[in-house]
C-alpha cells in the first residue's frame, strides 16, 4: 500500500470511527431519555424525537429476516473495508468511511441488541414526520452517498473541462463552458 493509499485509508477509518461513535452515543442517550409512546417535536411535525426499535431495514422492509440483514451487514462491512483500502481520492475515502461507519453502527445493534445475538433490532429515534424513524447511522449512510456523488460530479466536471481544453478539435464554446 502506497503512502497516499495509507493516508486515504486512515481518513476512511477516522470518518467511520467518528460516525460509529456519534451513532452509538446518540442511541445510548435515546435509550435513556426517550419513549416509544411520546414524540418530542423539534421542527413541528416535520422532525421529532421518538424511540423505536426496527427489526428490518429501511421502512422496516425485511423485518421477518433480521438474521439475513445481519449477514448482509457483515458482508457490506467487509466490502466497504476493501473499498476503503482502494479509495483513489480523499473525497472517496470520506464517503466510503461515512457509509462504513453507518453500516457498522447499525450492525452493532443487529449483533448485540435485544431480542438475540444476530437478530437485534436497530435503535431509531429521529422521527421524520409520519414517514419513518431513523438514527444517526442512517444519516451517516446518506451523507456518505452524497459525498461520493459529489466526488463523482467534481471528477466528471474536471475530466470534461480538461478534455475540452486539450482537444484542438473541440468547439470554442465547449472550451469556454469548461472554464
Amino acid at each position: 500500500m502506497s503512502r497516499n493509499q495509507a493516508r486515504r485509508f486512515a481518513v476512511a477509518c477516522i470518518a467511520a470511527a467518528g460516525a460509529v461513535l456519534i451513532d452509538q452515543v446518540s442511541k445510548a442517550a435515546a435509550l435513556s431519555s426517550l419513549s416509544e409512546d411520546e414524540r418530542i417535536p423539534l421542527l413541528g411535525n416535520l422532525l421529532g424525537l421518538q424511540l423505536a426499535f426496527n427489526p428490518g431495514a429501511l421502512l422496516s422492509l425485511g423485518s421477518g429476516a433480521t438474521w439475513l440483514l445481519t449477514l448482509l451487514g457483515v458482508a457490506a462491512t467487509a466490502v466497504l473495508v476493501i473499498a476503503a483500502t482502494r479509495a483513489r481520492t480523499t473525497g472517496w475515502a470520506v464517503g466510503i468511511g461515512l457509509i462504513l461507519g453507518g453500516a457498522i453502527g447499525n450492525l452493532i445493534d443487529r449483533l448485540f441488541a435485544p431480542p438475540a445475538f444476530g437478530r437485534g433490532h436497530v435503535t431509531d429515534f429521529l422521527a421524520y414526520g409520519n414517514w419513518f424513524i431513523g438514527n444517526l447511522a442512517d444519516v451517516a449512510l446518506g451523507a456518505g452517498v452524497v459525498v461520493l456523488a459529489g466526488s463523482l460530479w467534481i471528477r466528471h466536471r474536471r475530466t470534461r473541462t480538461t478534455t475540452a481544453r486539450d482537444d484542438p478539435t473541440a468547439p470554442a464554446a465547449a472550451v469556454e463552458a469548461g472554464r
